[in-house]
């Protein structure tokens, strides 16, 4: 079981990012949906991070033997801050593209009373996870930091397999986005369904 904790903690880690972005879609759209709610959204979701990314470490380290601190290194907290950093800015632009997206789905529901506009909270999780690991296996491949040495670059490419699975993650975003345009279709088809028929110029016979 030890051998495999990290691939629990890995799943528990895609359990709370899959859930965060519904949640914060319809929390969002509950405090107004003015400028300023998805503001009180993120000082929401920024004040759960104080508690559990301040609050509860702080209490851990002050209530240890000194023999466990960590090592305050220069490094380690300078880098520690910046994943903090990109952990805050990818959950700020959820916020944000969730906001946006609730808008343009608002718009759809104008030309479509039935379309529904929580139809691209499905659609910004899987775009957002597609890139990441992209992004992750480019980075993890060339930036190789040492102890002290934080600036390593050397090339070190995974085997065959790990970027196949980066194609099919590419071929599954693609998807989204055809999935995506197929939803926003939908009011245009509807409708023309019902557009009015325009009597013949010369009236009825």
């Amino acid at each position: 079981m030890e051998k495999n904790l990290w691939l629990v903690y890995v799943a528990l880690a895609g359990l709370a990012w899959g859930t965060y972005v519904p949640i914060i879609f319809y929390g969002g759209g509950e405090l107004g949906g003015k400028p300023l709610s998805r503001m009180l959204a993120i000082l929401c979701v920024g004040g759960a991070y104080f508690v559990i990314g301040v609050l509860l470490p702080l209490y851990f380290l002050l209530t240890a033997d000194k023999e466990q601190w960590p090592t305050f290194s220069t490094n380690g907290l300078v880098f520690s801050s910046l994943a903090g950093v990109a952990g805050a800015v990818g959950a700020l632009c959820v916020v944000f593209a969730s906001g946006e997206a609730m808008k343009l789905g608002l718009d759809m529901k104008k030309e479509d009373p039935t379309f529904n506009p929580a139809t691209y909270r499905m659609f910004i999780a899987p775009l957002i996870f597609g890139l990441a690991p992209i992004i992750n296996v480019i980075i993890s491949s060339i930036w190789h930091p040492q102890k002290g040495d934080p600036f390593h670059f050397t090339l070190e490419l995974p085997g065959w397999k790990l970027w196949l699975g980066i194609v099919f993650v590419g071929i599954g975003a693609a998807l989204v986005l055809f999935s995506k345009e197929e939803a926003e279709s939908k009011p245009k088809h509807a409708a023309a369904k019902v557009a009015p028929i325009t009597p013949p110029a010369g009236g009825v016979s």
